[in-house]
């Protein structure tokens, strides 16, 4: 019997129009450029409009890795989206961006794992095109983060940005895959630490939207190692090594934790597609807005292994390998 391989087709990303520079935070909170960047590496990030929702972001994503695929909508059958800001608390976004693009067809849902929300959405896109559900993916990763941040908090406002990416994935005979697909990848959770970050709000518990609240020095203390392992299984899975890869595309939450990972595999600076400098931390829409930028500047092409990895609130972490 014949596998599957997922395969990408297109990418494509959106940022709203509003630019919030580091300089423009001075005006709002005690803080400077200069601090920013030495302990992030952020130096701006995009903030989404008055009246402009997550399911806005995420269908102008869509387009785009539409477009960018060749594909028509019409063609999809499952949308995952990633995201911890949706429109409503229900129905799901992924549904209001079904609707945007015309797809009466198929069947669409949210996944909410928070930054590792587009390497979950992508191997859950992934095993349900391998067991037959759907032929056609759009995976997307999609945040308004600005509306549950306290700008008063300097610790965290300065972090965040708002933003979208998604990508088309196509169920492909292994035969005709020509090697390209997802090849392995490896998830994790633990609630033991859930206070780290997290937003104090929700329906069932205060009944609002509640504020992002984080722990900044235990969530870095955290992430190198705990990325680390997941990466080192996802090689393993897929029979590679470390020097194999062409690509480390990381969650884009610090500069420093990603140079950081980066050290722990002695991958070089020109190997790491970089973009928390201009974007800020999108949460899920981080990766698939990263992987855009390198796909549409020309640095990562078909054939190339390419690294994804993130860890978010939860903890939720992982990591996916992909040929491209």
């Amino acid at each position: 019997m014949s596998s599957v391989r997922s395969v990408v087709r297109g990418t494509g990303s959106y940022l709203p129009a509003r630019l919030l520079t580091n300089a423009d935070m001075e005006s709002l909170v005690a803080t400077s450029d200069a601090w920013i960047r030495q302990r992030t590496g952020i130096g701006a990030r995009h903030i989404a409009a008055e009246g402009e929702y997550t399911s806005d972001l995420a269908t102008a994503a869509a387009k785009a890795a539409l477009e960018s695929a060749g594909v028509d909508a019409s063609e999809i059958d499952l949308i995952v989206l990633a995201t911890a800001t949706p429109d409503y608390t229900f129905p799901a976004t992924a549904v209001t961006v079904q609707d945007n693009l015309g797809i009466e067809q198929g069947f669409a849902f949210d996944l909410h794992a928070v930054c590792s929300g587009f390497v979950y959405a992508l191997t859950n896109a992934d095993a349900l095109l391998k067991a037959g559900q759907a032929k056609k993916a759009l995976v997307i990763g999609a945040e308004t983060f600005s509306r549950i941040i306290d700008w008063n908090d300097r610790t965290t406002c300065v972090l965040f940005g708002d933003g979208a990416g998604a990508v088309v994935l196509e169920a492909v005979d292994e035969s005709e895959a020509d090697g390209r697909g997802l090849l392995s990848c490896d998830l994790r959770a633990d609630g033991r630490f859930r206070d780290k970050l997290y937003v104090d709000g929700g329906p069932s518990t205060t009944q609002t939207a509640g504020h992002l609240r984080m722990e900044g020095r235990e969530v870095f203390k955290q992430a190198v190692g705990l990325v680390h392992g997941v990466v080192e299984r996802t090689l393993e899975k897929a029979g590679v090594t470390a020097d194999d890869l062409d690509w480390f595309v990381p969650h884009q939450a610090n500069r420093r934790i990603i140079d950081a990972t980066a050290r722990k595999f002695d991958w070089p600076e020109e190997k790491i597609v970089v973009t928390v400098e201009g974007h800020g931390n999108t949460s899920a829409a981080s990766i698939p807005l990263a992987l855009d930028v390198a796909v549409r500047d020309g640095r990562i092409k078909k054939g190339d292994l390419v690294l994804v990895e993130a860890l978010g609130g939860g903890f939720t972490w992982g990591a996916a390998l992909l040929r491209w």
